[in-house]
């Protein structure tokens, strides 16, 4: 079978870089077509700075890497320095990149991709606030029916938020480029709070990581080291959640995954649970399924495929 192609969409973040590191990894499964970035975790200058740091990291400045929309649809950015960092990946002292960035906006990439595939072939991976593919169907309408699918993180249900009692930050900094999504007609994945939060990396997990031995390695181990101080002080769990990577795991193997096939809508108009994924999960209204809600891993096994995959780095 040939590897699927996609386009990663993202904001880096330390688990973004996770994410796109596994995918690097994994050419049998996975074909970057090119890395679309995005103003959240931190502003458009630095996303778009740490994709191309993430794949000189990985031994691969030939990926494209473009910088998107630098601000939401209708609302003001949100950032999260308090959970990455100033640069976003703080954690390992890593070189700034040499690879320039791609000419041309994201947006147009992500259009360009898509209409010079056949229909059904490219799959979108959003790590990220969704502004850059709602832009891109607001501008080209005609890309729905050619994107195989969305797989995104994002979203929570009875985990609540983590930005707001009721929100999850991806889906928060942008809820109207959510909604434009969630209603695309699109084939959509999503992982969640749910799912993610139980995606945690323990001392032995990331022990494994730096006993790679390899730079790949010992980054990721640093990048988990800084990001889980936030989780632990906030959650109390045994460490980090690795959000990002359950997005590229999911292709490698989805059988590591299960949810339902459910209606989710997006809240856009309350300020009191703005950016809410509202998740039919049981089925109570009669609203259509329109995405399929992740919410149990078997984390072992998604360990073991990560750890193994950057090996390969």
């Amino acid at each position: 079978m040939s590897p699927q192609k996609i386009i990663i969409d993202t904001d880096p973040g330390q688990d973004d870089a996770v994410a796109i590191l596994l995918a690097l990894a994994s050419p049998e499964e996975i074909e970057v077509l090119g890395i679309t970035c995005v103003a959240g975790n931190v502003p458009l200058d630095l996303t778009s700075k740490n994709a191309r740091i993430v794949c000189e990291l990985a031994g691969r400045p030939d990926i494209k890497v473009f910088a998107g929309c630098d601000r939401p649809l209708g609302r003001d950015l949100v950032t999260a320095e308090h959970v990455h960092g100033k640069s976003g990946l703080d954690g390992p002292d890593l070189p700034d990149p040499t690879m320039p960035l791609a000419e041309g906006h994201a947006v147009d990439f992500i259009i360009e991709t898509l209409r010079a595939h056949p229909a059904g072939t490219v799959t979108l991976c959003p790590l990220g606030p969704l502004t850059n593919i709602a832009t891109a169907l607001q501008k080209a309408p005609d890309i729905a029916e050619k994107a195989a699918k969305i797989v995104l993180m994002g979203g929570g249900y009875f985990e609540g938020g983590n930005i707001t009692s009721t929100a999850e930050f991806n889906i928060y900094v942008d809820p109207q480029a959510a909604d434009i999504v969630f209603k695309s007609g699109i084939p959509i994945v999503v992982m969640p709070l749910d799912v993610t939060h139980k995606a945690l990396v323990t001392k032995p997990r990331n022990d494994a990581f730096r006993a790679l031995g390899t730079q790949v390695g010992t980054a990721v181990a640093q990048m988990t080291d800084f990001f889980e101080r936030f989780d632990i002080e906030k959650y109390g769990s045994a460490g980090a959640p690795l959000h990002d990577p359950c997005v590229t795991a999911f292709l490698i193997n989805p059988e590591l995954f299960s949810g339902r096939h459910i209606n989710v809508e997006i809240e856009t108009q309350s300020e009191l649970t703005m950016g809410m994924t509202v998740a039919d999960w049981w089925r109570v209204t009669d609203r259509p399924a329109n995405a399929t809600f992740i919410n149990d891993l078997d984390a072992d096994g998604f360990f073991t495929l990560l750890t193994e995959r950057l090996a390969r780095l």
